[in-house]
């Protein structure tokens, strides 16, 4: 988290990581994503083959001792105990799954989704207020852009569901004494595939570091930082969806992000507002076609 959050955030701040992770693990559990079992016996072996045989061929190369042995196996332990599971595979494994799964598909660029989505966010139509506190910290933001598909022609009912953290890099419903649906929501484009949301720009955090996977941050002496970022999942019906994080030039951590998310498509281009009311970002969608592909 921001190194020095403010009074009005300290109550955030004494949410642990076990908690976060706790939530995490549940919602992953309720959302259906693993409900898939029809997976063919020969997938399971290959890939379950592949994975075993890699472990193996660590211990091997770099003669793993029982010491080293014993702690990792103590460290996936805590990472299950501490519900972390779904923070170390969004952190460390989702952006490569994420690059082959969407290698074919034509249109806008995405990359991982992160451990704290929330389904079912309100919906708003465009122009668009998310839900913030009274005198929220931070800078003004005001997000716009269009939908059309992969042949300029606008989209018609797309939606852009919205998630990021506060100032002091907190997520709503993973942290205490938040307000529910804090900088979250699901905003309806209008009939020409246009869409506004006023927001407030969040700031980099840290991943949580006093569970499972800050112990291995520590251990191998590795940083814990995510630049700032908007998640951000945009779909229409008959469209492919797409998920991104959106990222902020200048941030220290765009270079070396913990969680390797970041690529060049995805950097915005922030502007001051003419009225001086805060900054605005244009960020146009282009969704290719269910089947579509290059």
């Amino acid at each position: 988290m921001t190194d020095n959050p403010s009074a009005a955030h300290l109550k955030e701040s004494q949410g642990t990581a076990a908690e976060a992770g706790t939530k995490a693990t549940e919602r992953f559990a309720a959302s259906g994503k693993k409900s898939k079992l029809d997976v063919p016996k020969e997938r399971v072996s290959l890939l379950a083959g592949a994975l075993i045989k890699a472990a193996n061929d660590i211990v091997e190369e770099h003669e793993v001792t029982y010491e080293e042995y014993n702690a990792l196996k103590a460290w996936l332990i805590k990472v299950g105990t501490d519900g972390e599971w779904p923070l170390f595979l969004d952190v460390w494994l989702e952006h490569t799954v994420e690059d082959v799964n969407s290698k074919e598909r034509p249109g806008t660029v995405g990359t991982i989704e992160g451990p704290y989505y929330v389904s079912n966010a309100p919906e708003l139509q465009t122009p668009a207020t998310l839900e913030m506190r009274e005198d929220e910290e931070g800078t003004p933001l005001l997000f716009h852009g269009d939908f059309t598909d992969t042949d300029g022609n606008p989209i018609k009912d797309a939606q852009v569901e919205i998630w990021h953290a506060d100032a002091a890099g907190f997520y709503s419903q993973y942290a205490p004494d938040m307000p529910e649906w804090l900088f979250r929501g699901t905003v309806k484009a209008d009939e020409n595939g246009h869409f506004e949301i006023h927001t407030m720009q969040p700031a980099p955090y840290q991943i949580p570091t006093d569970g499972a996977c800050g112990q291995l941050i520590a251990a191998a002496g590795w940083h814990a930082w995510r630049p700032a970022h908007i998640h951000i999942k945009v779909s229409a019906p008959g469209y492919q969806m797409v998920t991104q994080q959106l990222y902020f030039p200048g941030d220290p951590h765009n270079e070396d992000d913990i969680a390797s998310a970041v690529k060049p498509e995805l950097m915005l281009d922030v502007q001051e507002r003419a009225d001086g009311s805060g900054n605005e970002v244009q960020y146009d969608y282009v969704l290719a076609k269910e089947g579509e592909s290059r």
